[in-house]
């Protein structure tokens, strides 16, 4: 029997404005494949692994391909605005729809509190006079009105922000391969591809080392799954979205392996240090004029756009929360503007708070907001890889619709992104400046387990499975 088809033009409207382009969703997707993890924590991974941290990129960029991959052939099966949450609720029960959207709304107000203090520590390079917490709440005001206009008009913005953190990257390894190639430059002496293994090997501190390196790798791509969440705004998902996913091995092997290969060739691994970026040191080192200027303008763009995009899915998942009997139903609203704007404007309310850290213990404020981020993007990450195998099974039984965008491979793939997931999580389990993510996830799923049993206890319709809003085809054989 063949799996019956839809149409994902027959999915019922969520009440959004369609309002993303193709332009933009490229943007979007390559944007969250670019982030403070890559221009900043960079450095600190090249300090621990040397030259072989290229690998850990390419490995982990396989990775989240696999995990791009299954989201896709969801997103085309069911095109949602709450893609993870709807998927996880579906496919493994309400509970874990419950948690999987609260944790990814978590880990985006932490991550909205962490990048303002990032961008205000920026601003400070040029205008140390101004007090960290003032430049969070400018910045945390400007993009709350953005995000409040229209969703076009977030996109627009994240459209602008990627095109500066690409057009950087494309920058550093033409001026590489330039100063590779013909030598020109105060590095033109000491660049050579020999920089990879001739100092102490591509392994320097062994394989081992180069392993616990994953966690911070991993880091550098949150974010990437962005695009699901664009889904329900899109104009034409079914083929902006794959066009998006499609173009992700190429946007990390250029961004990332590209990137981070130039540079070591360029500099030589032991000049690079935890507390500086590598950008800013292979800028230093070509010798280019404002380098370290140019180089703080695009992280402080990268931050900027990782805040605006915590804004834009946290109202998003807060709906679909709500949508649920999950959350509050005043956040099922929307504004004239066909915004989230309640949602987004509680979320916003909670990322202030990385606005009073900022005021309290400015030189200690990025630290404290920034472990949780790993564990439940990871946590995010699984949900979509459990979600895919178990939607597989649905459709080899002839029970759901074939997705027009089925991952390469089937159920294969998402069982090695599992797999993969775990080891890292292991690694974080065994680093003992890491694992206090671990136990912020573990005191989060318990609260979250007593607002379950409080929400079952209200309303216990939350809990009975229900079938997805989606127009079903007639049995075609």
């Amino acid at each position: 029997m063949a799996s019956p088809q839809v149409d994902t033009e027959s999915v019922p409207e969520e009440g959004y404005e369609r309002g993303l382009n193709s332009r933009q969703v490229q943007m979007i997707a390559i944007g969250g494949a670019i982030g403070v993890g890559l221009f900043l924590g960079a450095g600190a991974n090249i300090a621990k692994a040397g030259p072989s941290l290229i690998v850990m990129y390419a490995l982990a960029g396989v990775i989240i391909f696999f995990i791009m991959r299954a989201l896709g052939e969801l997103l085309l099966y069911r095109p949602v605005s709450g893609s993870f949450a709807e998927y996880s609720r579906e496919f493994l029960g309400p509970f874990f729809g419950y948690f999987t959207g609260w944790t990814y709304w978590l880990m985006w107000i932490v991550t909205g509190m962490a990048e303002l203090t990032a961008a205000a520590i920026y601003i400070n390079y040029w205008f140390p006079q101004i007090p960290q917490w003032v430049t969070a709440l400018v910045f945390l005001i400007l993009l709350f009105g953005a995000n409040l206009i229209s969703v076009k008009l977030f996109g627009e913005i994240e459209f602008w922000f990627s095109m500066v953190k690409v057009t950087a990257i494309i920058g550093m390894i033409v001026i590489g391969l330039g100063v590779l190639t013909f030598g020109f430059s105060a590095a033109g002496d000491t660049a050579t591809v020999s920089n990879l293994w001739a100092v102490d090997g591509f392994f320097p501190k062994g394989i081992g080392s180069s392993l616990m390196t994953l966690q911070g790798v991993m880091f550098a791509y949150l974010a990437v799954e962005l695009v699901g969440v664009t889904a329900g705004e899109s104009q034409n998902p079914e083929k902006t979205l794959p066009k998006a996913i499609n173009t992700l091995p190429w946007r990390i092997a250029l961004f990332y392996v590209g990137a981070l290969t130039v540079i070591l060739c360029v500099v030589e691994w032991t000049e690079f240090s935890a507390d500086a970026s590598p950008f800013v040191k292979a800028f230093a080192v070509i010798g280019i004029p404002a380098g370290a200027g140019i180089v703080n303008f695009v992280v402080l763009t990268a931050a900027l756009s990782s805040c605006n995009s915590g804004m834009y899915s946290t109202g998003r998942m807060l709906r679909n929360l709500a949508d649920n009997g999950e959350a509050p139903q005043l956040f099922r609203r929307l504004s004239s503007t066909k915004t989230p704007a309640l949602g987004i404007a509680t979320s916003v309310v909670f990322m202030g708070i990385g606005v009073v850290l900022n005021y309290v213990v400015p030189e200690k404020a990025f630290g404290y907001v920034t472990s949780i981020a790993t564990a439940a993007g990871i946590w995010t990450w699984l949900m979509i890889l459990v979600s895919h195998v178990l939607y597989r099974r649905q459709v080899v039984a002839g029970r759901l619709p074939a997705s027009s965008f089925p991952a390469p491979g089937g159920s294969l793939c998402s069982y090695i992104a599992i797999v993969f997931l775990l080891f890292v999580t292991a690694l974080i389990a065994i680093d003992a400046d890491a694992r206090i993510c671990l136990y912020v996830m573990a005191g989060w799923a318990a609260a979250l387990g007593i607002g379950w049993m409080v929400l079952k206890d209200r309303n216990p319709q939350v809990a009975r499975p229900h079938e997805p809003a989606l127009q079903k085809a007639d049995d075609q054989v």
